[in-house]
């Protein structure tokens, strides 16, 4: 039920009641591996149906194959989350379990968002953009708030003290991570940017249909030369043809007198493909963003799976990882040039890259292009939104999200959602973007201070233990 309850308003704030159940009953019970494990699956398995349409409806994998995909990764997941539950059976006194599931719980986040190239998708964390904790995220980013939702619930389960304490204990907590939510530590930087997001609505069985793709570059370039913002962003592989059938003379003929990013299929040179953003712009030149977290098993192919990728017949298999250090794609007003950062796909998912980023390169303006077809009608969408507003949040730094059917959006350095389009629609979003500078604490540090207090929490707790033997 966590998984639903995420998707609700306020559902941050419904989740820690969840996990209060929850905890509760694994903690008492005597096989917490496997009813942890089996609360994690349905979790998951809930949280992550959509990988399902991609698999099936558009991949035309056989149906049980699918849903084995689907129960195997979220059964993968779930055993972050039984293991720290039964790490935490092992202390006896309440107040060291508390604290051990705080640590255990948020090692186990880290650890399945680095592990086998990482998936931390539907977190705890990602609730608290409709929680109370959300404001710890440019301190010590999602995996601190991760542990105050936790280290909550499980105070609410566990600790034997009156309701009435148990009420000032709570009421001070969420207190302080109101009065946190305050802080700031990014400043504005130039004037607004005019932008347009163009949102083709194209479906995914169409994207790679010879008999469709000219559609699709008619329309984008349509959109981007009526255009007349300042910057132009279309989605992911806006233009599904391989880079060199692209005219870039022609966009950057229209880059003279406006900023163009938009998606193709790439050819960095090496004689393979990779997932790529084009960019142009006056007195720019030619810009590219090569993708660098791909995808398992729909930008690369894991040793010894080549039979999963034969069977969802997608057509982009085994592309080329772009470096970690790319070039900015820089936006120049008046005596003022803004550094800004591109993601493709799921890369806003991973905090703790985009931090690192940020701390070496001080972006001043995230932009997102993504294309969510692959999962239909469907919550990854509003999934991902929330995931890109915690990047927001952790970094002190606006995102744009150009996407093919939706979610386009423009988030603020609050992480506030401050206009979007609508789902499944064929339109462009023009509205303006203020660019923030600055580093966060979490930017500084990125995950570091969290995963070390967690460490040392577990040290204490099993100190502790130990010496009430």
């Amino acid at each position: 039920m966590g998984a639903w309850l995420t998707e609700l308003p306020l559902g941050g704030w419904w989740l820690i009641l969840d996990l209060a159940l929850f905890i509760h009953a694994a903690l008492i019970s005597q096989q917490p591996f496997r009813h942890s494990w089996l609360f994690g699956l349905g979790y998951f398995t809930n949280a992550l149906w959509w990988l399902y349409i991609s698999l099936h409806d558009i991949g035309g994998m056989f149906a049980p194959l699918a849903i084995f995909g689907v129960l195997a990764l979220s059964a993968y997941l779930a055993i972050f989350l039984a293991a720290g539950i039964s790490i935490t059976r092992q202390f006896r006194k309440p107040c060291l379990q508390v604290w051990a599931l705080g640590a255990t719980w948020t090692i186990g986040e880290w650890l399945r968002g680095y592990l086998l190239t990482g998936f931390p998708w539907a977190g705890i964390a990602e609730s608290q953009i409709n929680g109370p904790f959300y404001s710890l995220a440019p301190l010590a980013g999602g995996l601190a708030s991760c542990f105050a939702t936790v280290l909550l619930a499980g105070f609410i389960s566990q600790i034997k003290i009156s309701w009435f304490k148990k009420i000032i204990v709570i009421s001070a907590s969420l207190a302080t991570a109101h009065a946190l939510s305050f802080l700031s530590f990014t400043t504005p930087i130039g004037s607004p940017i005019q932008i347009e997001l163009v949102q083709g609505n194209f479906a995914q069985s169409l994207k790679f249909d010879p008999d469709y793709i000219q559609d699709q570059i008619n329309f984008y370039q349509k959109a981007i030369t009526q255009s007349q913002a300042d910057l132009v962003v279309t989605p992911e592989t806006a233009f599904p043809v391989r880079e060199n059938l692209i005219d870039k003379n022609y966009l950057k003929d229209l880059g003279h007198n406006k900023y163009i990013l938009t998606g193709v299929v790439g050819e960095p040179g090496n004689g393979r493909y990779a997932n790529s953003a084009l960019g142009f712009g006056p007195e720019l030149g030619y810009y590219r963003y090569d993708k660098t977290h791909l995808v398992p098993f729909g930008e690369f192919i894991p040793l010894g799976f080549q039979w999963f990728i034969d069977a969802m017949r997608v057509p982009l298999g085994n592309f080329y990882r772009g470096a970690s250090n790319q070039s900015p794609f820089v936006i120049k007003q008046t005596n003022t040039a803004i550094n800004t950062g591109i993601m493709i796909c799921y890369e806003d998912v991973f905090g703790g890259e985009l931090a690192k980023r940020q701390n070496e390169t001080s972006h001043q303006l995230w932009i997102n292009l993504t294309n969510l077809a692959w999962f239909g009608d469907s919550q990854a969408s509003k999934q991902q939104l929330r995931l890109a507003q915690l990047r927001s949040i952790e970094t002190g730094i606006p995102t744009i999200r150009a996407t093919n059917t939706g979610i386009s959006a423009v988030i603020n350095e609050r992480g506030q959602v401050t206009a979007q389009l609508p789902e499944f629609t064929r339109t462009s979003l023009k509205t303006t973007v203020q660019a923030f500078e600055g580093k966060t604490p979490f930017v500084k540090w990125q995950n570091t201070p969290i995963l070390v207090f967690c460490l040392g929490l577990l040290l204490w707790a099993w100190y502790s233990n130990k010496k009430s033997d």
